[in-house]
Order: C-alpha cells, then structure tokens, then sequence
C-alpha cells in the first residue's frame, strides 16, 4: 500500500475520530441541508450528524480499493493510476471538509455555508478534469457511455474535451465566491451541460465511426 493510500486511511479515521471527540457537545438534532441562501432546511440525529459522512467516505475508499481489482482493463487503468490514487484523496478530502463545514456550524460558528462550499466544488471539478483527461478506457472510471465503452479512439475525443470542459467548470465555481447568490447555479447548470454534452458528444463521434451500421438501420 502506497503512501497516498495510507494518507486516504487517515482522512478517513481523522473525520470518525473528530466525530466521538464532539459527540458530548453536540445538540440531539444536528443541522445537516442548507438551502441555496445558506438557511437550514433539514436536520438529522446526532449519530447520524457526525458519522454518516465519515461511513461515506469509509465505503468509497473501501469501493476505490475493490475497483482495480476487478477492472477487466487492469493494464489500462495502471498508466493512470497516479491520477486516479490523487483523485480518492481529493474526493475524501471534499467530503470531510464538507463534514468539518456542518460540525462547526452546529458547534455555533454561522457562515455563508453556500461561499465556503463553492472552493471545494471548484478544485473537485477542476481536478475531475485532470483524471478524465488522463484515463485510459476502462469499464468504471471516467464517461462511459455505450460508445465510448465501444470504441477507443471515441473514448479519447470525448475525454480529452470532457477534461477541459470540467477544468472550465471547476474555474466557473469560483465565480460563486464573488456572486453568492448564483453560487448554486455555477456548480449545478454547467455539471448538467457537461453530462448532457458529452453523452452526445460521444454518439455523434462514434456514428462518423460506423456511418454504414447507421445506414443500415
């Protein structure tokens, strides 16, 4: 086990640990949804408040390790392992910062929970970007759609445009910190173009692949 794994372990068991400190101090129902105007519009029980997001992230590590093992494309998901490993430390890292966000909040401290988000939704864009522009084909990480999963050279197209429009997005996040009111918009509305985009995108490439099979049909 590398050393990025060792450190995912520990972001993992940090955030259970920080969960058992508070748990005395912490009311019986813990704020834990905030509306697009920072305002709380749900609450869970103390237990679930301080350990459902760390069994989260405990459950994608744990699927993050299985992952490699069971790729029919092991050799292909090898050339970007490094990418992918730096990607299971951010993602844990987004989540626990998401859950040191809501324990502060319930231990008293207000802020405009929406602008502290918008940062971390940026750099994960940002660096889902990084990951698709560097993933090779395999069958779980990266956009996979049927025509993608079929043909190689489609897989490239799509992902080396779908990296640069998620490093595009990861940077439009930050907009969120000047324009809080629209901080949600930026997130949401380009994430949905780009998932609606490239799956088009996708089929469009592969169709000029395979124009006599579209032909026939």
């Amino acid at each position: 086990m590398n050393t990025k794994k060792y450190l995912s372990i520990a972001i993992v068991l940090i955030s259970f640990i920080v969960g058992i400190f508070l748990y005395p101090v912490m009311p019986d129902l813990m704020a834990s949804h905030w509306n697009i105007n920072s305002q709380v519009d749900g609450y869970m029980p103390k237990c679930w408040g301080l350990f459902l997001m760390p069994a989260v992230s405990a459950a994608m590590f744990i699927l993050f390790l299985v992952l490699p093992k069971i790729e029919p494309r092991k050799n292909n998901l090898e050339k970007f392992q490094q990418h992918f490993d730096n990607f299971i430390i951010i993602i844990l890292s987004f989540l626990f910062y998401i859950h040191a966000l809501t324990l502060l909040w319930n231990l008293g401290l207000r802020f405009p929970m929406g602008t502290f988000l918008v940062p971390a939704f940026g750099i994960l864009f940002f660096y889902c970007g990084v990951l698709v522009e560097n993933a090779k084909p395999n069958w779980f990480i990266g956009i996979r759609t049927p025509w993608t999963l079929s043909s190689d050279s489609v897989w490239y197209k799509t992902h080396k445009l779908g990296g640069k429009m998620f490093k595009l997005v990861g940077l439009l996040c930050f907009l969120g910190i000047a324009f809080p009111v629209y901080a949600f918009f930026f997130v949401l509305v380009p994430s949905i173009f780009i998932a609606i985009y490239t799956i088009v995108y996708s089929y469009v490439e592969y169709k000029k692949e395979t124009p006599s099979q579209f032909a026939k049909k």
